[in-house]
């Protein structure tokens, strides 16, 4: 119910916000701003999101939980999306997630109403890997035959390829 109640309101404020600011100034300054708003939003989002991918990929390297880097991908993006939509109210919100501290209050909110049954890294966290040390990897030693059928033409009774088809 909350989200049809937001897919009526964000249109209202954004006419009247255009009804007012347009007002105030002008249509074509209006239109400027929107399109200012919208080239300006872009070079940030892409700056911002660098760095997201950089905060992600040092997550991974280093074997920490992705999630917050994850996250604030995930807002940048949504944050593109709303800076993009025409609207000085999808702006405003826009440019405020992309505010890392903005974001980080997000994050924290978000946690705070999700709950994480289990969570397991690398593949291996349920087994139980143990190497003495100096202990090299297992090494399996096995033969292997070749499978791979005889080519075989494609009509029967003809020897080689025609040089209509490709065999």
């Amino acid at each position: 119910m909350w989200l049809f109640a937001l897919f009526i309101a964000v249109p209202l404020i954004e006419i009247a916000l255009f009804i007012q600011v347009g007002g105030a100034i002008g249509l074509w300054w209006t239109l400027a701003i929107v399109v200012l708003t919208a080239i300006v939003g872009t070079q940030l989002m892409r700056a911002q999101g660098a760095l997201a991918m950089s905060q992600l990929r040092d997550s991974f390297g280093q074997l920490n939980d992705p999630t917050e880097p994850l996250a604030h991908g995930a807002m940048i993006l949504f944050s593109g999306a709303l800076l993009l939509t025409p609207g000085f109210f999808t702006d405003f919100v826009g440019f405020a997630l992309l505010i890392p501290g903005v974001r980080s209050a997000v994050f924290k909110w978000a946690r705070s109403r999700v709950q994480v049954q289990t969570f397991s890294m690398g593949g291996m966290a349920d087994q139980d890997v143990r190497r003495r040390p100096g202990q090299e990897e297992d090494v399996i030693d096995g033969d292997f035959t070749d499978v791979t059928p005889e080519k075989r033409p494609t009509r029967p009774g003809v020897e080689g390829p025609s040089g209509w088809t490709k065999h």
